[in-house]
């Protein structure tokens, strides 16, 4: 029998399951089910808002949406149709990776991470059946945005708080916690995929609402394996951060903006590649239209192919002493980016008569590109984990989601870009932005690690 150990001394019961605390798959199993509602409703929005919501005799239904409009364009100017559509998706899913650093707080401070995951899940399954009408699609993009940040602000932390600081398990469990995002996505674009085609876009959204509420009922029965820490007050006292833990927030900060990046390019394949796929990529076989949406359930399957093999080779090179830094790991995932991505710039190199690219070559970019995908997400947010303040630690990996928002907000200004170049240029020019960020940090790994430890010897 194992505990784990709040912040405030509190402690959660249960066993181990395949060497980790029983927690940790209670939290996969409620990420799991928010990623299935998540990726159901993502992997059809930019779809459904250029073939149907934003065209006429639908948008004029949406309340608040000439202003909407009218602010988006005012920034970034006059949008077609397809254009306004990735635009307001970066927007929307940018948003929902900057909320966590205030569900984030509010789970630290104020009403506790089991209060403040409950709010979100239902301000989320709120907001999916909300996409059901035309009328409340802004209200609906509010709700999500609003529950996703109170729901991933604060369940990730709870994954770091089952261990001890230094445990090297910590690394695994957020790449087993990963896994279940990719499950989800792997799970939600096949079912909302045939439910938008047969039933049409609503009865889709709905599903994702049902998920929602699967994933909180999974939290909820699972609290005794959970820590159980309490909030702390605004106003009570606490330890103040030291002088060496405060320079380590900064340098976590400042790596954000390198890691948006590679949330350029990533972001791209939740948004604008959808399009390209319907534009470019063979998807007949025999009398069978491959949904468009199906392709992303790849995202979600080729984690699961991936990560047994790296995490035998990562406990191979630990064996040898070779295992690299959380650094370079994050810069191997950017390279493997990358160069998938460019991997897409070339697909106009292979086509049939039709002028399409075959549907196979659209598998070997979800297979390698997720593969670098498993090097850097979770890699940074165990680092973040690891590295920040016990006091701020939520705050902190909510905080981390910046570097998301930066990288949707700018991969939705590029979208506009593919109505205008060439695919190919379009691809390679995300493919460089991920590479830079890989340089950085490979730089960052093999010269100033030691910076990010609490344990390193302080510096002026």
């Amino acid at each position: 029998m194992t505990t784990a150990i709040g912040e405030d001394g509190t402690s959660a019961a249960g066993g181990e399951v395949f060497g980790h605390p029983r927690g940790l798959v209670v939290l996969a199993g409620t990420e799991l089910w928010d990623r299935i509602s998540f990726h159901g409703m993502q992997s059809l929005l930019t779809l459904y808002m250029a073939e149907q919501l934003l065209l006429p005799g639908h948008v004029e239904r949406i309340v608040g949406f000439p202003a909407l409009k009218a602010t988006i364009e005012g920034l970034f100017g006059h949008l077609t149709t397809q254009g306004l559509a990735t635009q307001i998706f970066g927007l929307y899913v940018g948003f929902v990776y900057v909320t966590p650093t205030i569900g984030g707080w509010l789970g630290d401070r104020v009403l506790g991470r089991r209060s403040t995951v409950t709010l979100g899940a239902l301000l989320m399954t709120a907001g999916h059946f909300c996409m059901a009408f035309d009328q409340s699609f802004l209200l609906a993009m509010l709700f999500l945005i609003l529950g996703a940040g109170a729901l991933r602000g604060n369940l990730a932390p709870q994954v770091g708080e089952l261990y001890p600081q230094d445990d090297r398990r910590r690394v695994v469990a957020f790449q087993l916690y990963a896994s279940m995002v990719n499950l989800g996505a792997f799970i939600a674009p096949l079912v909302t995929g045939v439910l938008g085609k047969v039933y049409g876009w609503h009865v889709a959204f709905a599903f994702a609402g049902v998920g929602m509420l699967v994933g909180l009922i999974i939290y909820l029965s699972g609290q005794r394996h959970l820590t159980l820490a309490k909030p702390r007050a605004a106003g009570a006292p606490r330890a103040p951060l030291t002088p060496k833990e405060r320079r380590i927030i900064w340098r976590l900060l400042a790596l954000f903006p390198v890691g948006s990046l590679f949330w350029i390019a990533q972001s791209q394949v939740w948004n604008t590649y959808n399009l390209w796929v319907r534009d470019h990529i063979e998807l007949q076989i025999g009398t069978f239209a491959v949904p468009v949406v199906w392709l992303q359930s790849l995202d979600g399957l080729s984690p699961f192919v991936c990560l047994p093999p790296m995490l035998l080779f990562w406990r191979w090179q630990a064996n040898r002493g070779r295992e690299p830094n959380e650094f370079v790991k994050i810069a191997i995932g950017c390279f493997i980016f990358s160069i998938s991505t460019l991997w897409l710039a070339g697909a106009g190199l292979v086509t049939d008569a039709h002028g399409r690219t075959p549907l196979l070559w659209a598998v070997a970019f979800h297979l390698a590109s997720n593969l670098g995908w498993l090097y850097f997400t979770p890699t940074v947010t165990a680092l973040v984990s690891r590295a920040a303040p016990r006091s701020v630690n939520a705050t902190m990996i909510g905080a981390a989601s910046l570097s998301v928002f930066l990288g949707s907000t700018i991969s939705g200004r590029l979208g506009s870009l593919y109505e205008v170049l060439p695919a190919s240029q379009f691809w390679t020019l995300h493919a460089a932005l991920v590479g830079l960020g890989g340089v950085v940090f490979l730089i960052i790994g093999l010269s100033f690690a030691a910076a990010f430890r609490t344990d390193a010897p302080a510096t002026a």
